[in-house]
């Protein structure tokens, strides 16, 4: 069964950083490309971060361009997403997804793009 599993997420100050890990079983993702994205309360599934198949390119949202970072350790199987300054509209349930579906290396920036979900994570940034 395949499983993406995030961690990392808490209560932070404004300003403050937290790294996610979204760490996956079941088969190999090293060959596919993965994306974080993230849902606040009322509002639609957004866009994050997303790599290539093999972390050599990203892609961000304007909104934690230069703040945020993601990376991937394949021979882990894990993907990370180090969020720096954070501000409190970064406060959201925070989900990895991963794409298996042909073309499968190059990152995509829509939640349908992709084909598996974690459960997601809850970060809070308090003022």
């Amino acid at each position: 069964q395949v499983q993406l599993v995030e961690s990392g997420g808490g209560l932070v100050q404004t300003g403050g950083s937290l790294r996610l890990s979204c760490e996956a079983s079941g088969r190999t993702f090293s060959n596919n490309a993965m994306g974080w994205f993230r849902q606040a309360p009322g509002k639609e599934r957004a866009f994050v971060a997303a790599t290539n198949w093999s972390g050599g390119s990203a892609y961000y949202a304007d909104s934690v361009k230069g703040r945020f970072t993601i990376s991937r350790d394949n021979a882990k199987n894990t993907v990370y997403l180090q969020m720096n300054s954070l501000k409190p509209e970064d406060t959201a349930v925070y989900y990895c997804a991963a794409r298996v579906r042909y073309p499968a290396t190059n990152y995509r920036t829509a939640p349908n793009e992709y084909d598996y979900w974690g459960q997601g994570t809850q970060v809070t940034v308090s003022s």
